[in-house]
């Protein structure tokens, strides 16, 4: 049954899992002083279910048989039958125990993960894009354009650090200037309005250059965000580089607004392929100026450093380090945590 608590650390040697919606990343830790072992990287679509993945890419050939499990999935951990928002993928820690040997088993939502990363790295793994030095042990906001746009806040209280998992990607988000009214009229709503990952995505991106296109009078040509992009970053196409302007404005203003909800003095982190992609149209100056013009408090946003996370599996490091120094944590695992009958 789901555990109410997270008193007991898990049991070593430990399996960590980041499991997306293309990709599944899988590591096992051995013990609370080693790091994670060689990462076992695969695609969801090559395998029927979680169990079959890992039973056959981690378990077949591993040194050591985990015997408890930390798991981050993009979707709401809700139930013992988890389903992944983009995978077909189920996830159920009760079949688990019998299919992979497993006794304690604890699922998170992914952007947890990537909030408890932000405690793991170090400076080797960032590349700060303005702003001061970061406060330590004030707020923190993670948030990564990818298939939708994550979200999550990480705060320090009673000696712990709580990660603050949210649907911030969802938030409303809209036009400044007479121009960027123009191109919004031609991005399609969702139910009357448009959310922040109706732009700040993959799909986002190729829909705001095609919205630019059609503002323009203009038929697109391009078909995929890496063409948009690589388009933009080359300077081949004045359409896809006013559109990844945008995309770098908009994001810059909404990472502002979740600066501003968590007061993330301690920085804010973008995460994901997106994000370390786009690095010099992050450096160039709207960014910037869309995360600052916050008044009346532009003076704090000035000093607010925002950094890209580089490290190419950042949740699997924050995972390693929660199933190391569970304590060190705030992480609530009522409903989320699962022990065989038979564990000691």
């Amino acid at each position: 049954m789901a555990d109410g608590g997270n008193e007991e650390a898990l049991r070593f040697p430990i399996l960590i899992g980041d499991v997306g919606g293309t990709n599944a990343r899988f590591a096992i830790v051995d013990s609370a002083t080693s790091d994670a072992g060689e990462p076992r990287i695969v695609q969801t679509a090559s395998y029927a279910t979680i169990d079959e993945a890992i039973r056959s890419a981690v378990l077949e050939g591993a040194k050591s048989r985990p015997r408890s499990a930390v798991i981050a999935v993009a979707g709401p951990v809700d139930g013992d039958e988890i389903p992944l928002t983009n995978c077909p993928w189920v996830v159920r820690p009760k079949v688990m125990f019998d299919s992979l040997g497993l006794g304690d088993i604890v699922v998170l939502n992914d952007f947890e993960a990537q909030a408890l990363a932000v405690v793991a790295l170090g400076p080797e793994h960032i590349e700060q894009i303005g702003g001061g030095t970061a406060e330590a042990g004030a707020g923190r906001v993670v948030l990564g354009p990818g298939t939708g746009l994550g979200v999550a806040g990480l705060i320090h209280a009673n000696g712990r650090w709580i990660p603050v998992p949210g649907e911030g990607g969802h938030m409303d988000i809209g036009p400044r200037s007479e121009r960027e009214a123009r191109i919004f009229a031609h991005i399609e709503p969702l139910e009357g309005r448009i959310s922040g990952e109706q732009i700040l995505s993959g799909r986002g991106l190729l829909s705001t250059y095609r919205a630019v296109a059609l503002a323009d009078g203009r038929t697109p040509t391009l078909n995929t965000p890496a063409e948009v992009t690589a388009a933009a970053l080359n300077a081949t196409d004045p359409t896809a580089s006013e559109a990844l302007a945008l995309f770098a404005t908009c994001l810059g203003r909404t990472a502002g607004d979740l600066a501003l909800v968590f007061k993330a003095q301690g920085g804010v982190f973008l995460t994901g392929g997106i994000a370390q992609k786009i690095v010099p149209a992050l450096k160039a100056p709207n960014f910037r100026a869309a995360f600052e013009d916050k008044a009346p408090h532009t003076h704090m946003m000035r000093a607010i450093p925002i950094f890209v996370i580089t490290h190419p599996l950042a949740a699997l490091l924050g995972l390693a380090a929660y199933a190391r120094t569970p304590d060190r944590f705030g992480v609530e695992t009522r409903g989320r945590r699962w022990r065989s009958t038979g564990t000691a």
